[in-house]
């Protein structure tokens, strides 16, 4: 694919600059007790630097540790190491709606990412010249549709039962920042039938989400979940006292332009220039949250807002 050459892509390589080389390493199995099947896990890391930030990135349904790529490899090239695990609900493992584990998938995956944080001597290792050089102190979760319902959690967002109760309390304190990619936003009469009666998680409750977090949402996303228009994806921003910034990008549907994968059949709109920016302005946002660069992030939004081609736009609390 040919290098995106863009006004609004330009200015942001200027800012997050050229990558590295990138190693990595998959499957990878980590312990996970009492789980149906092995928790595998995919480590993309730059091929040199030390002090690396972590970043957790929760694929959305259906998905496993090969997808996104565009994200994953772009993060890791600029010095992050990434960790993508494979969740239950994936096709390559095949458990459907029907199957008895799927009620509980949700808080599967949440548990997912747990196991991971638990077991970063083991990530490590299983890199060739990573020991040592992964910083426990600076890592953020990150996730895309069912995966940004994920990575929310361990930021703060709980769920609300059916007698309005909050619940309890999954956040992580070794999380110090987020990325919701196309998050689904608050329950209530106008989610569908199907997705009040398969998926709790939706029915979220983001006054709890405190940790600093960048919420990412398409002006055109219409979900099949929800009677809400596509105004339902920014309500991670609208509603938590965390999620400080908000980018909507014009025209953009739920597989933000192709975040997935490039040309994969799941991408209904296919924008290479889109992913590109979404590419350099969440790793601008990492660098600032995670203090590799406090300066990038308010570099990265003002060269986005005063871009001579409009792709969207980046709002702030």
């Amino acid at each position: 694919m040919s290098p995106i050459t863009s006004p609004t892509v330009e200015a942001l390589n200027s800012i997050v600059g050229a990558g590295v080389p990138v190693v990595s390493a998959s499957p990878v199995e980590l312990l996970a007790p009492a789980r149906p099947v092995p928790l595998e896990v995919r480590i993309s890391a730059p091929a040199t630097g030390t002090d690396l930030p972590v970043v957790l990135f929760s694929h959305g349904n259906g998905w496993n540790l090969d997808g996104y790529a565009p994200l994953a490899a772009f993060w890791a090239s600029r010095g992050f190491v990434v960790i993508q695990p494979t969740h239950l609900d994936s096709r390559r493992i095949g458990f459907g709606f029907d199957h008895p584990v799927f009620p509980s998938i949700w808080t599967e995956r949440i548990a997912d990412l747990g196991h991971i944080l638990d077991q970063l001597d083991t990530v490590e290792a299983a890199v060739p010249g990573l020991s040592g050089r992964i910083d426990p102190s600076r890592i953020a979760a990150t996730g895309h549709s069912w995966g940004a319902q994920t990575a929310q959690s361990l930021l703060g967002a709980r769920i609300v039962d059916k007698a309005g109760h909050v619940g309890d309390d999954m956040s992580d304190h070794r999380i110090s920042a987020g990325i919701l990619l196309s998050a689904t936003g608050l329950g209530g009469e106008h989610l569908h039938p199907f997705a009040q009666a398969n998926f709790p998680f939706m029915h979220p409750s983001f006054q709890e989400l405190t940790t600093p977090t960048l919420v990412i949402a398409g002006d055109h996303d219409q979900s099949k979940m929800s009677s809400r228009g596509p105004d339902w994806f920014t309500d991670g921003y609208t509603h938590s006292p965390g999620a400080t910034d908000l980018i909507t990008l014009y025209g953009a549907e739920h597989g933000l332009g192709g975040i997935v994968g490039y040309e994969v059949a799941e991408t209904t709109d296919e924008n290479p220039e889109r992913v590109a920016v979404i590419q350099r302005m969440t790793t601008a946002y990492l660098r600032s949250a995670l203090d590799v660069d406090d300066a990038s992030w308010p570099a990265a939004r003002a060269a986005f807002n005063d871009g001579t081609h409009e792709i969207g736009r980046v709002e702030t609390k």
